[in-house]
């Protein structure tokens, strides 16, 4: 196995340097003909500004501008940051040892770097926050959902920890705010095939296999809303949200199902009402159990007065 080569940039904002590896075989003369039409996103001037401050480099130091194509070779740089709008609220410590960092993300908060969430991301908030650089999530949570995640600080046992999520030997259980339809029979456990297509925003169910299952059960209900358990056998993208909307009961605050909603970003006003509420498994270390709950509370179920919806009206 090929031994990953240390970045000869350090982190900046807690993120490690971009690496883009050549081709072994190319016609282009310069490093920077190359990267002009590897990067179509990227403005040959900034292409040029970068290369003149140094800011891309190799295991040999910064590429000088005119520096010849290398096949085989790589480079390293540190991308440009997109404009963020900070996200208001913090990210409560469940708990944290020398292996493990369990937290509780807010609402509105990625897991992890992506798209036009770069530093207002768990990820990196964490690794500068509490000085951990080495930090890396065993899984993810939806921007939109809250409640815990656990992220992995010793290096030596990523594999370990990101494996039961892989294998799915974690017990998670979620609780969401919804409408309470008194003709639904509950609990219940809803199968189906969930299909998620490239650059296509929501997730869809289809006939055929299927490859997604959530256990469904009502906590309780008042004024028109239930609160309501659920735990997923599998982790299809956005299974949840599309099973409580399939049962006619979706989610309160969700944007996407039934109806995508073109929300401003920065728009904080209405959470989605799920909560990734407990993880429970056996260390994979340790062998021993553990189990972690969230310190956090669903809005609509804590001030239901301003959530309070239309009664379901039985079929």
């Amino acid at each position: 196995m090929r031994r990953r080569q240390t970045p000869p940039l350090p982190k900046r904002h807690g993120l490690d340097p971009a690496r883009l590896r050549f081709p072994e075989e190319g016609s282009w003369a310069t490093v920077r003909d190359h990267l002009v039409e590897r990067l179509p996103r990227v403005d040959p001037a900034r292409i040029d500004e970068m290369l003149r401050d140094g800011e891309i480099v190799d295991l040999d130091g910064p590429i000088a501008p005119d520096a010849p194509f290398v096949p085989g070779g790589a480079v390293w740089f540190h991308r440009d940051l997109p404009t963020e709008r900070e996200v208001p609220f913090e990210i409560g410590i469940v708990h944290r040892d020398e292996d493990l960092l369990v937290v509780d993300k807010p609402h509105f908060l990625a897991t992890i770097p992506r798209g036009q969430h770069i530093l207002q991301t768990a990820l990196v908030r964490l690794r500068r926050e509490l000085d951990l650089p080495d930090l890396v999530p065993a899984h993810r949570l939806d921007r939109a959902t809250a409640g815990l995640v656990l992220f992995v600080v010793n290096p030596a046992r990523r594999g370990a920890y990101q494996t039961m999520f892989h294998r799915r030997t974690v017990r998670k259980e979620y609780e969401a705010v919804a409408p309470h339809d008194p003709a639904l029979t509950l609990p219940r456990t809803v199968r189906s095939r969930i299909v998620k297509e490239k650059h296509v925003i929501a997730a869809r169910e289809v006939p055929g296999e299927v490859n997604a299952e959530t256990e469904v059960e009502l906590i309780e209900h008042r004024d028109g809303l239930g609160r309501y358990r659920l735990r997923p056998h599998t982790g299809r993208t956005h299974q949840l949200r599309l099973h409580m909307n399939s049962l006619g009961v979706p989610i309160l605050g969700d944007d996407f199902y039934p109806v995508l909603t073109d929300k401003p970003v920065d728009d904080y006003s209405r959470p989605l009402q799920l909560l990734a509420a407990s993880l429970e498994f056996t260390d994979p270390v340790s062998g021993a159990p553990r189990r972690f709950e969230t310190r956090r509370g669903l809005q609509a179920w804590s001030d239901y007065a301003g959530w309070a919806v239309s009664p379901v009206t039985p079929a």
